[in-house]
């Protein structure tokens, strides 16, 4: 200890606390070996304060999923901090941002029955939300006949603007922002004329994914009238907490999300849920990613997170949250749409989508434009001050979508003069729709209709059209479908682990809404309403939360990878036309890259019949499998490690409910790889499980034993998956991989599915 603390004094005889003046402060988080705290400090705050940056420059102090400390520092002094013999990582605040009735019986609950029955399911387990904070005025949020708040909690209601004490209740109990981040990157800091410095949410987002996950039933629920019925949330006697660390004008930085990690661990939460992740386009590394490593402290909490896939689909590769301790969830439609045709002078009805729920243009027909005759262009795009109003008044305008919100495109046509709205999809969003609360008629048609609309406007001498809107119609076949926004596989950090996971609802999703702005989120939209529809993985990610709060009620010794496991191994695989699930984006069928295990199936979950179980020992194996060291993996572990030094471990012996085969792209002719599972069962004691395989074209798969026998003494089993290509012979296709499955059966109700990939791909 001697020699560490003259080590440390002798680092700081360096002015490293000195402002350089050529260079402007920001914030970085740094990740503190807490073990190497001097003992003449009384706490680690004491010792951040003290030798690594001033009391004033400090804005969070991390104790539970993380060692450290956020501070304001320049660039110098972040990378001369990185020499401290205490520091373990260094890196810069990133900016995230949010991945934005019917839905919960879509995903095989039944009123009355199972987990919806009048038991309590749920009521004993809290679900902390991760996002702009909560209205907690609206009926979602009631705590009638709710009993008493459960007694391990240790949360606070934390006050500010509009937002006390009083704002809690058993349903919302408890309450905390985080915006020390905020107030330190944003110039003049949080603007409060547009947001409230306390939970209450002033964007909307908070409020839908918390009653998405977690709301009470609410009778006459509607989004000026579509959608109408009974709202509810999947679990909706679960508690919630919110932690509000986004803003409705500056996203999320990773220094407050890390500190409500920290806070919600601390606090005593079951589930989080977290619908933010990267729109950057940059796949930070594991130890370099605060949502993975608060995660992962959250997990090893016995804690479940679940997050969402992104919504930059339906690129390859696409995919955001991917370490393996998270259940990443994409999203798809449920059987209810909102049709709005595109009606054209050439008798021609196109299909469309809309949630316009102002005075309908009932059959009147207008002059329709293109603005962008000549190709995309910012006019085409309907961009501010783009259109010429004489060439758009009084006349219904197509627009193409990107590069602005959809809604706003409304205004400008409005502005403009223009009378109606026709928003195309591009080849890259193909024929997948979202209804928009527009402020003018419009509706939204696919890449196809859309390039007939436009072909119609510029070859008809006196082209006319009408927009017919067509309410809410349910049943809608096929559905579920995975949405063209939602993120894809292959996993860029790790490819030995499928994501996303799976697939739940997250189009046309209706939850409660924020009374601070209208359903388009504009500023010059005046309409309030008590609940709003939206589309995103945002959406899908609340109902996997509220499925774990279920599952972790009827099943509490469950740890968060046999929830997880649970919902994985029995997803739906076909439609509500028994047909295989389809992309909505290019109306083919799909594969494990775009809906990972399947649509979650909550049902059948409650009884799996066998999990696949993940310790924390098996994560910090898995981080040493693909190539990180032993500091490396204290970043994210918080205590020191050791890998195998013999011989180094497969990732993709990682006991996951799936299973990737990678082989190299330089590997030619006849190659096997063989990977080891685990099956727990959870189901009758007395147990036979035989195995089917679904091999994938090209490929040989092989089960060693192909028999599993659990008693009541033995209730784990392992065994060996091999797969064997020629690589000659083997054609990958459009997505660079082919798919096949393992599935076990114990001649009764039980179905334990694990997806099988191959692929070859160069990693680590």
């Amino acid at each position: 200890m001697a020699s560490s603390i003259i080590a440390l004094l002798l680092f700081l005889s360096s002015p490293f606390i000195s402002f350089a003046a050529s260079q402007a402060a920001k914030t970085f988080i740094f990740r503190i070996d807490g073990g190497s705290m001097p003992s003449i400090f009384p706490t680690h705050y004491h010792w951040y304060s003290t030798e690594f940056a001033e009391e004033s420059r400090i804005l969070h102090v991390y104790h539970t999923v993380f060692h450290g400390f956020s501070a304001v520092v320049t660039p110098d002094e972040a990378d001369n901090l990185r020499n401290h013999p205490a520091v373990l990582a260094v890196f810069e605040d990133r900016r995230r941002e949010l991945h934005t009735t019917r839905s919960p019986q879509f995903l095989g609950l039944q009123n009355q029955k199972g987990l919806w029955s009048e038991s309590d399911y749920g009521s004993d387990v809290i679900i902390g939300v991760f996002d702009t904070g909560i209205w907690p005025e609206r009926r979602s949020f009631s705590d009638l006949n709710l009993g008493p708040i459960p007694k391990r909690w240790r949360g606070v209601c934390e006050s500010g603007a509009r937002f006390g004490p009083r704002n809690c209740n058993r349903k919302i109990i408890g309450a905390r922002f985080f915006a020390k981040g905020q107030q330190a990157a944003v110039i003049g800091g949080i603007n409060k004329t547009v947001e409230f410095l306390s939970p209450r949410d002033a964007d909307g987002h908070g409020t839908h994914t918390s009653s998405t996950a977690a709301g009470r039933h609410a009778f006459k629920a509607s989004m000026s009238g579509y959608a109408s019925g009974v709202a509810k949330g999947v679990a909706p006697k679960a508690r919630i907490a919110a932690y509000k660390v986004c803003w409705k004008e500056s996203g999320c930085l990773d220094s407050d999300i890390l500190a409500a990690f920290d806070a919600a661990v601390r606090d005593g939460v079951d589930v989080i849920s977290i619908s933010i992740g990267g729109g950057d386009g940059i796949t930070s590394p594991y130890y370099l990613d605060p949502i993975a490593i608060g995660s992962y402290g959250a997990a090893s909490k016995g804690i479940f997170v679940s997050s969402s896939a992104g919504n930059e689909g339906p690129n390859g590769m696409s995919v955001t949250n991917l370490a393996p301790w998270v259940t990443t969830v994409g999203a798809s439609t449920i059987d209810r749409n909102f049709p709005a045709d595109a009606i054209l002078g050439d008798g021609h009805r196109l299909r469309g989508v809309s949630l316009y729920a102002g005075v309908p243009l009932n059959g009147r027909m207008f002059p329709v434009v293109y603005p962008g005759k000549s190709g995309m262009s910012s006019a085409s795009l309907c961009m501010e001050n783009t259109l010429d109003p004489k060439h758009v008044r009084g006349k219904i305008v197509i627009c193409d979508r990107g590069s602005s919100p959809r809604v706003a495109k409304g205004l400008v046509v409005k502005k403009a003069g223009g009378v109606g709205m026709i928003l195309a999809n591009g080849a890259s969003n193909g024929e997948g729709l979202v209804g928009d609360a527009h402020l003018i008629p419009a509706c939204a048609v696919g890449s196809n209709e859309g390039d007939r609309i436009k072909a119609y406007a510029s070859s008809h001498p006196n082209p006319i059209a009408s927009i017919d809107f067509r309410g809410t119609i349910v049943g809608i076949k096929p559905a579920p479908v995975i949405a063209s926004f939602s993120g894809r596989g292959p996993n860029g950090l790790s490819p030995e682990i499928l994501k996303p996971d799976l697939i739940a609802p997250g189009v046309n999703i209706l939850a409660a809404w924020t009374d601070a702005v209208g359903p388009t989120g504009l500023p010059s939209d005046p309409r309030k309403t008590e609940f709003n529809i939206l589309s995103g993985t945002s959406m899908a990610c609340p109902h996997v939360s509220g499925a774990a709060a279920l599952l972790k009620s009827a099943h509490p010794d469950w740890s968060p990878a046999a929830i997880r496991s649970a919902m994985m191994t029995t997803t739906n695989l076909v439609d509500n036309s028994n047909r295989s699930l389809i992309d909505e984006s290019t109306g083919k069928s799909a594969t494990p890259y775009d809906y990972g295990s399947g649509h979650l199936n909550l049902g059948r979950a409650m009884d799996p019949g066998l999990v696949y179980d993940i310790t924390n020992d098996d994560y910090i194996t898995f981080l040493c499998s693909i190539g990180y060291g032993p500091k490396t993996i204290q970043v994210i572990t918080r205590t020191p490690v050791r890998c195998p030094t013999r011989r180094k471990p497969s990732p993709g012996n990682l006991n996951y409910p799936s299973i990737t085969a990678v082989f190299p792209t330089s590997t030619r002719g006849l190659v096997s790889k063989t990977v080891i599972r685990t099956a727990t069962n959870v189901g009758q004691a007395e147990a036979v499980y035989r195995a089917r395989i679904e091999s994938p074209r090209g490929v040989t798969v092989t089960v060693k034993p192909p028999r599993l026998v659990f008693t009541l003494a033995v209730k784990r089993r392992s065994y060996a998956v091999t797969v064997t290509v020629d690589t000659r012979n083997v054609v990958l296709g459009e997505t660079g991989a082919v798919f096949g499955s393992v599935t076990w059966f114990d001649g009764g109700k039980h179905v334990v599915r694990s997806p099988v990939v191959v692929t070859q791909m160069d990693t680590l």
